[in-house]
């Protein structure tokens, strides 16, 4: 089976295609607050899986990560808002501290094709 890397970096790829399932890197976005970073993050996975040939109805697994667990209402009113109603994915939510004091949020998408 192949293994298609798109957009691959000295550290990592921003997605990996192996059989019918692509797994994006994650995704943190820009902004000062959680919507701002969620809405940034979000547009990026939109483009990812664009690239990779898929769109966020195939989205199998989300893991999403907090910097701040108070914020989840916060980042839940941006997910509910983009994601497909008719194929919500499986889903997780954690807090954890991220790359940069700077980040709030992360998403760890796994599509289908």
């Amino acid at each position: 089976m192949s293994i298609k890397r798109i957009e691959p970096g000295k550290r990592m790829s921003g997605a990996v295609v192996h059989g019918n399932t692509v797994y994006l890197a994650g995704q943190v976005g820009e902004g000062t607050s959680v919507t701002e970073q969620s809405k940034s993050a979000l547009a990026e996975v939109d483009r990812l899986l664009a690239a990779a040939g898929t769109d966020k109805s195939k989205i199998l697994q989300t893991l999403i990560y907090l910097s701040d667990m108070s914020t989840f209402a916060e980042m839940n009113a941006v997910w509910e808002a983009w994601i497909d109603p008719a194929n919500p994915p499986a889903r997780a939510t954690s807090g954890a501290p991220l790359a940069t004091p700077d980040y709030k949020v992360e998403f760890i998408v796994t599509a289908a094709l």
